[in-house]
């Protein structure tokens, strides 16, 4: 009998040694005593969470790379997440653009609109980030109450600069670093292309944006300024008022500047109302410029031109209509 508690004891002594050796110290070193010691699971030690400080336009925002939870705001952000597959949580559902429609599916949640955050939604949520451009830039600090949250804005004065920072950025955050660079060097190659025709034609351009019948003129350095800035169209007027909305501009003008191009966007066409562009553009006066008569007034997409702009799809479309549209 005293041989059978001898043995018990030792069994259970054993047994509080080993456990004591599993619970010295703790988190990683844990795992890596265990797997140095022959443990059978080979369990690999715990991720740590990888996190980046981000400097931009608005402040500065510490972010977990690969954030689980997404709310994206900015539809030139949002095409370049679905063209590298990365998931998002939350959309403003409001005037997304038909390129984007599947997001307007019930698994997503609507966060309100491009001007108006829906605070409470994005609160539920509990984002492990929030993606905002120019549109939500007053909403930032309430924004950033919720979860960590930073800008994306495209710098217009330094359009491709910008554009590729921001994409480089978002190939950080959701290690999707060599995706962006292969998709950047197929727009740079078709950016070449259309410059280098743009400016052996030796023709100008100006452009555009049409909204309840009104016309505004952007030109170089503007929100649509890469038609010159990057594409290499000259500007008809090199002294357009650099401005969101552009310069109000009456259609004498057009004729007196008698552009080669004529790039025009409809805004209404992107917010849902309805008074086509072209009613407006082609009246009288404007058939008496180059621009029509050579056949050369190009409608731009309004959807990648003024809801989204900024992203890996956008901009390699709006590359593809300015070159589409030379003659």
């Amino acid at each position: 009998m005293s041989k059978k508690l001898s043995l018990i004891f030792l069994t259970v002594l054993l047994a509080v040694v080993f456990t004591a050796c599993g619970t010295t110290g703790g988190g990683t070193t844990d795992t890596a005593a265990n797997l140095s010691n022959g443990s059978s699971d080979g369990a690999p030690a715990p991720k740590v969470d990888e996190e980046l400080t981000i400097k931009h336009q608005l402040g500065e925002t510490k972010v977990k790379k690969n954030p689980q939870k997404v709310v994206v705001f900015d539809f030139g952000t949002l095409d370049t997440l679905d063209k590298l597959g990365v998931q998002v949580t939350g959309v403003p559902q409001a005037n997304i653009p038909p390129y984007l429609s599947k997001y307007q599916d019930a698994k997503y949640v609507n966060v309100g609109s491009l001007k108006e955050p829906d605070f409470e939604k994005i609160n539920q949520i509990g984002p492990d980030l929030i993606i905002i451009s120019g549109r939500q830039s007053e909403a930032y600090q309430e924004l950033s109450k919720i979860g960590p949250t930073i800008f994306v804005g495209v710098d217009n004065a330094k359009y491709m600069e910008s554009f590729k920072q921001n994409m480089t950025l978002l190939g950080s955050i959701f290690d999707k670093a060599s995706a962006v660079e292969e998709e950047l060097a197929k727009i740079d190659a078709t950016i070449n292309n259309v410059k280098e025709k743009a400016t052996a034609s030796g023709k100008n351009g100006l452009i555009v944006l049409v909204t309840g019948g009104k016309v505004s003129a952007y030109g170089p350095g503007s929100r649509f300024g890469l038609i010159h800035d990057v594409l290499g169209f000259a500007p008809v007027e090199k002294n357009i008022e650099v401005s969101t909305h552009g310069q109000s501009i009456s259609f004498e003008f057009i004729v007196e500047k008698n552009p080669d191009y004529l790039f025009v966007i409809d805004r209404d066409a992107a917010v849902g109302n309805e008074s086509p562009a072209k009613q407006v553009i082609e009246n009288e006066l404007v058939k008496k410029t180059k621009a029509y008569q050579n056949g050369t007034i190009v409608y731009l997409d309004p959807n990648y031109w003024y809801l989204s702009g900024g992203g890996l799809i956008s901009v390699a479309e709006m590359a593809k209509e300015v070159e589409a549209g030379l003659k």
